[in-house]
């Protein structure tokens, strides 16, 4: 039975995918897709031709590799985005050039997945919402934090109250300094810094969890930000994100959240890495039983490829979000110390 996709063509249950940029994170989709039984990739396009394997998280493995040597490359965007055997293009280029290249899938026909932060621009974001909405295709940003299991496990009992009310919650995501890339990692102008390019993963699961502040706090810088978001009820949240200075700096992603009843635990690296604290006990949240084994990027694919095939009318997260999570940390920059240098 084949599906009718977006740009008109008629295709099987398969959903074509394009990718454009291989570093990290172009490697990270790209393992994450030849892991999908639903998608398949048929080209890459990247005119750096330069494949970076360096990334906070370890996620993809040696296929990816073979997969880079015997795929075929597209000449131009305009040759990929001109082959009718591709459904879905993933976005996996610095920040600043995803507008243009969100437009132009979009004018294609193509669905789109694409790396946070979509825009520094909220508004930007807001405009290529209502252009995929007129061309009906979906371009869901890749806030990757509310498909990982363990968090979409801890968002889920927060949202349902399976420990009672939140109370409090802390975040922290700290890691080395890029050392790969630095002309735009290092240009707060171009990647937003550390505020944006790091700790917008908790600013968007506060959001996604919690719903959204009533107030906001916020000290650093673009590069180190510790931010305090306070809500009606009376729950605090903090959340803090930066950049060490230090090259062998481990990367850190916990997370701690206080209800009436438990604590829930993340920490990662940790065996197990999720746990249920309660008065003088702990309990062990299993990752392929309570909860799926695989990263958020496998899950944040597969729920997106899931959309594609079913025509559902909207991506499984929405630009809308992506727009609201940027003002959120829009709030947070107008409050923190002027970066240094560029």
């Amino acid at each position: 039975m084949s599906v009718v996709g977006a740009s008109g063509a008629t295709r099987g249950p398969v959903v074509g995918v394009g990718i454009i940029g291989l570093g990290f994170m172009g490697r990270t989709h790209l393992g994450a897709y030849a892991a999908n039984e639903g998608a398949e990739v048929r080209a890459l396009l990247d005119p750096s031709m330069k494949a970076a394997a360096a990334g906070n998280l370890i996620t993809a493995g040696g296929g990816v590799d073979a997969l880079l040597a015997t795929l075929p490359r597209a000449g131009s965007l305009a040759e990929l985005l001109a082959r009718p055997d591709i459904d879905l293009v993933s976005i996996c280029t610095p920040t600043d050039s995803h507008v243009e290249l969100v437009r132009a899938a979009i004018a294609a026909g193509k669905h789109v997945l694409v790396e946070k932060p979509t825009a520094l621009d909220a508004d930007a974001i807001d405009a290529l919402g209502r252009e995929a909405e007129r061309a009906g295709v979906l371009v869901m940003p890749a806030h990757c934090m509310r498909f990982w299991p363990a968090w979409a496990w801890m968002a889920d009992a927060v949202r349902s109250r399976r420990f009672g009310a939140p109370r409090s919650a802390t975040f922290r995501r700290l890691g080395a300094r890029p050392a790969w890339s630095q002309d735009f990692y290092l240009d707060t102008r171009r990647s937003g810094g550390a505020l944006v390019d790091l700790h917008i993963h908790d600013a968007d699961f506060v959001r996604f969890a919690f719903g959204e502040p009533a107030a906001v706090e916020a000290r650093g810088s673009r590069m180190h930000v510790s931010a305090c978001y306070r809500y009606a009820d009376g729950l605090v949240v903090e959340a803090e994100g930066g950049w060490m200075d230090d090259p062998a700096f481990a990367f850190t992603m916990t997370a701690s959240i206080v209800c009436d009843d438990a604590t829930l635990d993340f920490r990662l690296g940790r065996d197990p890495e999720l746990l249920v604290r309660r008065a003088g006990s702990e309990l062990a949240v299993a990752a392929g039983i309570e909860y799926p084994a695989g990263t958020g990027y496998d899950h944040e694919i597969d729920a997106l490829v899931a959309a594609i095939r079913g025509r559902e009318r909207a991506a499984p997260v929405t630009l809308a979000d992506a727009a609201a999570t940027q003002r959120l940390l829009d709030r947070e920059a107008a409050l923190v110390a002027l970066p240094q240098g560029r």
